[in-house]
Order: C-alpha cells, then sequence, then structure tokens
C-alpha cells in the first residue's frame, strides 16, 4: 500500500473536459499522472463510486464547499478520483457542481487504484474492485499525508481533515 513519502504511481487518469481549450478536446482526456502533479499541492480523495450514497451526499460536497479554503490553504488543485468511467465522473460532476473546483478524475480500469494498494473489493454487492474511501495530501507527486478510512466509515477522509493538514503542511 502506498504510503506517507512515497511518489504516486505512474500512469494516466481521465477527465470528461466540457469545454474545449487550453489544450484539451472536448469529452474525456487522459492526464499523465506525474505531469499533472508536478509542482502543484494537490487534494486528492478517492471513494468507491460516482452518485454513491455517502459519496454524494457528504464526500463530494464537503471538498466542494471547502474548495475556496483549501486553496486558501495551499491547494492548488483538488481531485476525486473513482474506479468510474469519464463520462459517469463528468455526469456526477454536473450533477455535484464541482466546475472549477474539484477534478473529477476517472481511474475507469483501476490501474491507479490497484498501483496504490486501496483496492476494495465490492463484487459481492455487484461493483466489482473499486476503490477504498481515502483522501491524500499530494506535493510535486509526493504523498505528505494519507487518510485511509475503515471500512464502511467517513471520519479521516472529509474535507476538515484535509484542509487542516493542507494548512499544517505550509
Amino acid at each position: 500500500m502506498i504510503k506517507v513519502g512515497d511518489k504516486l504511481p505512474a500512469g494516466t487518469l481521465k477527465e470528461f473536459i466540457e469545454v474545449e481549450g487550453d489544450g484539451c478536446s472536448l469529452g474525456p482526456n487522459a492526464f499523465d499522472i506525474e505531469k499533472a502533479t508536478a509542482g502543484k499541492t494537490i487534494a486528492l480523495f478517492a471513494l468507491p463510486g460516482a452518485f454513491t450514497p455517502t459519496c454524494s451526499a457528504k464526500h463530494v460536497p464537503g471538498y466542494v464547499e471547502q474548495a475556496a479554503a483549501l486553496k486558501a490553504a495551499g491547494v492548488d488543485e483538488i481531485w476525486c478520483v473513482s474506479v468510474n468511467d469519464a463520462f459517469v465522473m463528468g455526469a456526477w460532476g454536473r450533477e455535484q457542481k464541482t466546475g472549477g473546483k474539484v477534478r473529477m478524475m476517472a481511474d475507469g480500469s483501476g490501474d491507479f487504484t490497484r498501483a496504490t494498494g486501496l483496492t476494495l473489493d465490492l463484487t459481492a454487492s455487484g461493483m466489482g474492485q473499486r476503490s477504498q474511501r481515502y483522501s491524500m495530501l499530494v506535493v510535486d507527486g509526493v504523498v505528505k499525508t494519507l487518510n485511509v478510512e475503515a471500512p464502511g466509515k467517513f471520519e479521516v477522509s472529509d474535507a476538515a481533515t484535509m484542509l487542516r493538514q493542507a494548512e499544517a503542511a505550509r
């Protein structure tokens, strides 16, 4: 499992781009993780699935609400990562009003999640292999804090915890 001090695994995540521009085409665009995190502070949080109850009611809304405070604390970008495709993540982002606040990053095949060692087997629930619920503060591609939830819990990966950690890291 990834730990504090490790670099994020190499690979790509996809994001559905609503408006063409800034070198991005309309629709799913692939982003190299190493390049996308270089020189930046990223508040990254991951969750089991788009449109799921805790994820939609608490996890994503908390980061949307705290976006300005996180940016004031030195966070350049906020990423939500889930083992869903970019189309689903784009639709979920529209529904959650994440535009300009939280980047909805798709790990469609679960490659990033497997590489971090933070998988969650939800096969019995019909959801297959997913991501555990966690958050991490990443500075220049290196994990500075890591908050992994116990199964079924939502206590340490929330936006308020990440905000405290971002403020302490300044």
